[in-house]
């Protein structure tokens, strides 16, 4: 599971594509949990881990913490990361 958050977390750094974020967010979450209960606690543990550094250092409100978090928590729960997808983002994610 911790492969798949490092994975989605790298495309997204890749992509560097406006809108994505969320995207990324719930793709990772979802390929982590497709591996069964081990998958689901490590998206989760680094997903709250990432989500707690960025609120504390990088300036980024407590509004995108939340929206990161839901999307986090669609993807862990087995919900489409395309629901997240923005348009144009390039096939290859």
């Amino acid at each position: 599971g911790a492969w798949d958050m490092i994975r989605a977390y790298r495309d997204m750094r890749e992509a560097n594509y406006i809108g994505a974020d969320k995207y990324f967010h719930a793709r990772g979450n979802y390929d982590a949990a497709q591996r069964g209960p081990g998958g689901v606690w490590a998206a989760k543990v680094l997903s709250d881990a990432r989500e707690r550094w960025q609120s504390d250092f990088s300036g980024r409100g407590a509004e995108d913490t939340r929206a990161d978090q839901e999307a986090n928590e669609w993807g862990r729960s087995g919900g489409d990361p395309n629901r997240y997808r923005p348009a144009g983002l390039p096939s290859q994610y």
